[in-house]
């Protein structure tokens, strides 16, 4: 019996924390805050896209499994996270519970439409849900983050405190790299496909002039990529911008007959053989678009 009610002991002392998180952004992020004391799995890649997944039962087991959810919300997941949640029957992770924590929540969205309606598209009602793209709202998730790590495994809130003194010093001299770094893309004018990346673009001062899509979600027409082709002769972009998991068949069309490259960027942590991590995925995504940029 003793020896019994030691192993438990130990057994709570060492259990890590487990985390499922949404999106590959962040996992990484999870695990940069949680250290050794988390155990951390992303339900997607980064190439799926995370408004289209099904809730296999193989996802089923990782929620029931889980301390913790971490999803980016904004109803980036709603086709399939709700479906997740109540087939869990987890208690630990369902709304208003410490163990469910959504990134949008933690910050102000850009482009909240005023009414929405099925004529608009796939509108998101909250906002733009693709914070992952502007540094600085990841800062305030990240803050928002190790708190709730420390309300979930308070006995191990001196290692969060830490861990996440470390990220921030890490990530802000980072940011200072990028923006003096990517101050050549001020005013630049791109093409997008899907508003992916307006934080992105927002952060950097750089000008989406055009929709790839006719409206959010739908995919692109012929018709529509006539329009833009005539467009571009009066307000020519420098470059496609589209995330490598999405077709590139409508851009290539545009690229071809405006003379505008196509620049496939990674979306999330996993993108590319060379992101591992979200201080990676910046280096990267920054990367390509200076060298697409440049004369």
């Amino acid at each position: 019996m003793l020896f019994c009610m030691a192993w438990l002991a130990v057994g709570n002392v060492t259990a890590k924390v487990d985390i499922m998180a949404c999106e590959p952004e962040w996992a990484s992020l999870a695990k940069s805050l949680g250290g050794d004391k988390v155990s951390v799995e992303s339900v997607t890649t980064a190439f799926q896209d995370p408004h289209h997944i099904e809730a296999r039962p193989s996802l089923i087991v990782k929620a029931r499994n889980a301390d913790m959810l971490f999803c980016t919300g904004a109803e980036l997941e709603v086709g399939w996270l709700p479906i997740l949640l109540l087939k869990s029957t987890n208690s630990k992770i369902q709304p208003n519970q410490p163990g469910y924590f959504l990134a949008a929540d933690q910050v102000a969205l850009i482009e909240k439409p005023a009414s929405v309606d099925r004529s608009q598209g796939d509108v998101h009602a909250d906002g733009n849900p693709h914070v992952h793209w502007d540094p600085y709202r990841l800062l305030t998730i990240a803050e928002a983050f190790h708190q709730r790590l420390q309300t979930v495994d308070p006995g191990n809130d001196t290692h969060y405190r830490q861990r996440y003194r470390e990220f921030v010093i890490r990530f802000r001299s980072a940011i200072k790299t990028w923006e003096a770094k990517a101050e050549p893309l001020n005013g630049v004018k791109v093409f997008v496909y899907h508003k992916n990346w307006s934080y992105l673009l927002n952060w950097l001062k750089i000008e989406a002039v055009a929709d790839l899509e006719p409206k959010p979600g739908i995919p692109p027409t012929g018709a529509h990529l006539a329009r833009l082709l005539k467009a571009s002769k009066h307000s020519p972009a420098k470059m496609i911008l589209i995330a490598n998991y999405q077709d590139e068949k409508a851009a290539r069309w545009l690229s071809d007959r405006a003379d505008i490259p196509v620049v496939s960027l990674p979306f999330t942590v996993g993108g590319d053989h060379s992101v591992t991590d979200l201080i990676s995925l910046y280096d990267e995504v920054l990367t390509r678009l200076l060298a697409a940029s440049s004369p």
